[in-house]
Parts: structure tokens; sequence; C-alpha cells
């Protein structure tokens, strides 16, 4: 492989440019976990990688409970496969409470608090009910619990990482909170050795040509439990690509004209926060633009010739959605053709007529 390629190598492997997966939850479980902090862009990232299916589609899989969104790893909203919660959060979870106990701390959040809040939020979901955020904080004023200042959060991911609760359906623009025992009652197991070589075969195949490096930051690994999890990796191989060890499938295929395309990849897309490095995706100098101001929000992205080109957005109302291209330089006669392909594309998963501004 040469280092220009394997950007376009990831975006096949990655199911964006070569599809495989049947169903949402194939898709998701084949990833091992999709980023999800945006839960609009989340449901684009998993109908991108499953041509001809609709935000109805994406939307009907998590009401079916097939795919579930939580916080399984780095303190960072994911979507996982129903049949891989349990054993993700199991082997995930201990690193994020440990690195949010300070701050549980400074909030006030001692067990003794912690535990009352578990037995009022487990009260009142208990049945089947979904609530949201709101609804739940002023459950806890009733019990003079206060949820200001950061407080709610830190207790719903502390609530998630002990498999109390995840997200059920969410009630108009809402997310709402479901109980986990309730929405995933039956969740597979695994060893620490076992769930470490699934993990890193699942990220392997689908994220390669990956290094090391990119496991242990994907899912907050230390050195020995990356060694661990890819030396028992089924079916990968490796090469050294400009003197650096990267894993990929062993039946990776070589790359096509597909991957060479025009894409319209959702923020916070595996392809953009699946990796450590990103140089060989996105130059340096255009970084900033993919994250104004630094805030941690990922703008989606146009991505051409497995390169991120430009940024795009997204206006919806009720026939049509409007598609505006910000490219970091203008943009070529063949990628604004292939954007409108995109744009089509897009509108068609949403619903919608798609006009390009």
């Amino acid at each position: 492989m040469k280092a220009r390629e394997l950007g376009r190598h990831r975006l096949d492997n990655l199911f964006v440019t070569r599809p495989r997966g049947g169903s949402a939850p194939e898709v998701v479980a084949a990833l091992g976990a999709m980023q999800a902090q945006d839960y609009a862009g989340a449901l684009w990232a998993i109908g991108l990688r499953l041509p001809g299916s609709t935000l109805g589609d994406i939307e009907q899989a998590v009401v079916e409970r097939t795919i579930v969104r939580t916080w399984p790893m780095r303190g960072t909203l994911h979507f996982v496969a129903a049949a891989d919660v349990g054993w993700l959060l199991d082997l995930l979870s201990a690193r994020v409470l440990k690195a949010a106990a300070k701050r549980r701390e400074g909030l006030g959040l001692d067990a003794t608090t912690l535990r009352k809040i578990e037995r009022t939020v487990v009260h009142a979901l208990e049945g089947g009910v979904a609530l949201t955020r709101d609804a739940l904080a002023e459950r806890l004023t009733r019990e003079a619990i206060s949820p200001e200042g950061g407080r709610l959060y830190h207790s719903l991911l502390w609530l998630s990482l002990h498999q109390v609760l995840c997200f059920g359906v969410p009630e108009g623009k809402q997310q709402t909170s479901v109980l986990l025992d309730e929405w995933v009652p039956t969740r597979r197991r695994l060893d620490k050795d076992e769930a470490l070589v699934e993990l890193a075969t699942r990220f392997l195949r689908s994220h390669g040509p990956a290094t090391q490096q990119d496991l242990m930051r994907w899912a907050g690994l230390t050195a020995v439990e990356a060694k661990l999890g890819i030396s028992g990796a089924r079916a990968i191989a490796n090469e050294r690509v400009e003197g650096v060890q990267y894993y990929f499938p062993d039946d990776q295929t070589p790359l096509t004209a597909d991957s060479k395309g025009t894409l319209l990849l959702p923020g916070f897309d595996e392809y953009i926060l699946g990796y450590r490095d990103r140089g060989m995706i996105l130059a340096a100098e255009h970084a900033a633009k993919i994250v104004p101001g630094a805030n941690g929000v990922f703008r989606p992205t146009i991505v051409h010739d497995g390169e991120v080109v430009g940024t795009w957005q997204a206006s919806v109302n009720k026939k049509s959605v409007r598609l505006t291209a910000e490219g970091f330089a203008a943009l070529s006669k063949v990628q604004e053709r292939a954007f409108v392909r995109a744009a089509a594309r897009y509108g068609a998963f949403v619903g919608r007529a798609a006009l390009v501004a």
C-alpha cells in the first residue's frame, strides 16, 4: 500500500464506498461502535453505509432496540449493536468512570448521592417509561437533589456506565432515557481477553488500515490491552507503510474508482474521528475549519478521493432540504457535479427534494 491510498482503503473498509452490511445493526456491529454525539448525523452515518436506506429505516432500528445509544468508550456517545452493549460496557466503562471521578467529586456526587439518584431514576422509569432530561431533572428536584451545574449529565453518564440506563426513542428533538434492563434484557458477556480480541478484530477489519495507537485512542485501551487484542485478532494482515505498522482485513480488496468519488460525511463520522492522526486525509491548515473555535463540534465534511476538501450543511423544511458546500478551495466542476449527486442521495435518505445552494 501507498500512504496516499490509506484513506481510500479506510473508506472501503468502513463500508462508505464498499457497503457490505445488510441492516443497521449489522453495520454498527461490524464497526464495533459508531460515534453518535450528534443524533441526526449518526443516523446519516449509518444510512450512508446502507445504500437505498431511509431515515425512517434507521430510526426503526432504534425503535426495535437493535441498536442502542450509550456511552461505551471515552465518555463519548456511540451507537452499538444491542447484542454488544453488555460486553462493551463491561470492558470499557471502568476507565471512563475513573477519569470522571474528580469531576463527580467536585459536583458533590458522592456514593450516597449517586445511589439516591439511581433509586429515584429507576423508580421513575420502571415499567417501560421513557423520560427526557428535563423530566428526569424535575424528578430529582422533587427529591431535593439538584440537577444543575453538570450534575444531571454526570449522573446519567454514571448510571449508563453502570448499565442502569441507555437512551430510548427520542421525543421530538429531545432524547429520552430508559432502563437498560428493560430495553436490552439479555446481554452478551465476554471475559476480558475475549472482549479485547473481539474489539480489536472489529476495529481493525472495519477501520483498517489502522495502527495500534489508533485502536488505543478509539477504545480508550492501554498499550498492553491493545497488544493483547491485536495478537489474537482474527483475519487481520499487517504491513509497514513509510515505517509505520498498519493492520487491516486480510481479505482487503484492491481499490476501485468508487473510493475516489465525492462523499458527504456527517460530522463526527468514524472516518474523521476513528484515528489518532488525521494528517493523511486532512491538511493541517484546514483542520480548524471542521471544528470551528476548537469547540469539539465536528462539522459535516466533503470528502473527495479520500481527502477532506470542505464542509457542508443542510437546512431541512417540510418539502425539501437545501445543501450548501463550503470548499477549502473552489470546488472543481467535477466536484460540483459530484456534490449535486451526493446531495440527491442525502435528500432521498431524509425524504426531501435536494436543493443545492
